[in-house]
């Protein structure tokens, strides 16, 4: 008898049904995943305009413990209040001599002015000392303007700091935990004047990746042109010309941020020699070699014997040296062999077979490089 698949379904119980179901598109969902991973554009690339700006300022932080600067040290903050209190109404000019206080600090202002912020609209700023300010911690900065590359000043900062940070000095210790000479002010600074840039208004517009690779520009084009037709130009691995003529740029950018590709990357090897530190990518490929490591220890002991005369004679006390040498190789480790076309999975197999600490790794893998069997790029730090 012959049970079409409409029938099957319907006999299902609805909850085996749904079971099914369900199981059917976590085989799918992991199907995508294994073919690869995928990532919106706009999480790998910048689209030309639609940046930040660097803001910097000097000003004064006011209201520490006897933590701020030493105004005999600090000439810079000695002029900074005077000055300021003199456009304050407060002449101090010719009893400047007794100017003694401790409870003010020169700082350095920094903030980024995101794009497409306006007048009014608040950032944060991080404020640092410059002098010899042992703490901000309870410190309130004053006005500071905030200027750009330009000259053009863009924010004004002002508020009390938040260092989370502590430090606290006794006689024969101190204990200091974060850094005490950096703040941060939350919604610190007002904008005071825009960045003026008309996206509405563009024709033509350059999408930038983050990490330069031409297979990932083709395939962030193709996506685009799937979708849209047409419209999009490689100018070179980093570069892409995006034509949004009789389009709306706003709403067209928009959607091409949402688009998946599959980003590629260059074979690289990154090594940190300071810490110890190897990062290896997925294509790294190695040619046919054998590898062998081994440690030669060699320790070296100086136990010196005092040889004292006898009682009641003239003799003198000697100190005769004594050293011992030894040398040891450590004998558990092999040759191994690494075959052509090995990948990443077997490469930190095979060095982890020889039980190499991640210093060795170092070592060896530079040979392997010389060697000219790692197809990849060592990047030494």
């Amino acid at each position: 008898m012959e049970i079409s698949g409409p029938i099957m379904i319907r006999s299902l119980p609805v909850p085996r049904l749904a079971t099914c179901l369900l199981l059917l598109c976590f085989a799918v969902e992991w199907s995508a995943t294994a073919r690869g991973a995928t990532v919106r554009i706009k999480d790998i690339t910048d689209t030309e305009g639609v940046r930040a700006n660097q803001l910097i300022g000097y000003g004064l932080v006011v209201g520490l413990n006897g933590t701020g600067d030493r105004l005999t040290n600090s000439l810079f903050t000695r002029e900074t209040l005077i000055s300021m209190l003199n456009r304050l109404g407060v002449n101090i000019r010719d009893r400047e001599t007794q100017l003694q206080t401790h409870d003010v600090a020169a700082v350095m202002v920094t903030a980024d002015l995101p794009p497409f912020a306006h007048g009014g609209n608040r950032i944060d700023v991080t404020v640092s000392a410059t002098g010899d300010a042992s703490s901000l911690t309870g410190g309130t900065l004053l006005v500071t303007p905030l200027m750009a590359a330009d000259g053009e000043v863009y924010a004004v900062a002002q508020g009390s700091l938040a260092t989370n940070a502590f430090s606290v000095r006794g006689a024969a210790a101190t204990m200091v935990r974060n850094v005490p000479t950096s703040g941060h002010i939350g919604n610190g600074a007002i904008v005071e004047r825009e960045v003026p840039y008309d996206l509405g208004a563009k024709t033509h517009i350059h999408m930038s990746l983050r990490n330069p690779d031409l297979t990932t520009a083709s395939r962030i084009a193709a996506a685009i042109n799937h979708v849209f037709g047409p419209i999009t130009t490689v100018l070179d691995p980093r570069t892409i010309l995006i034509n949004l003529v009789g389009r709306d740029p706003v709403t067209t950018l928009s959607r091409i941020g949402d688009l998946t590709v599959q980003p590629d990357s260059p074979a690289k090897v990154v090594v940190d020699e300071a810490s110890g530190t190897i990062i290896m990518g997925a294509d790294v490929r190695i040619s046919t070699v054998a590898v062998a490591q081994g440690n030669l220890t060699v320790q070296v002991t100086e136990t010196p014997l005092v040889s004292q005369p006898g009682p009641f004679s003239n003799g003198t006390t000697a100190v005769v040296p004594r050293t011992s040498i030894n040398a040891s190789i450590d004998k558990d480790h092999h040759l191994a062999m690494m075959p052509s076309g090995a990948t990443l999975r077997d490469l930190v197999a095979g060095l982890n077979s020889l039980g190499v600490s991640p210093r060795d790794m170092i070592s060896i893998l530079q040979a392997i490089k010389a060697d000219g069997a790692l197809q990849a790029d060592l990047e030494m730090r």
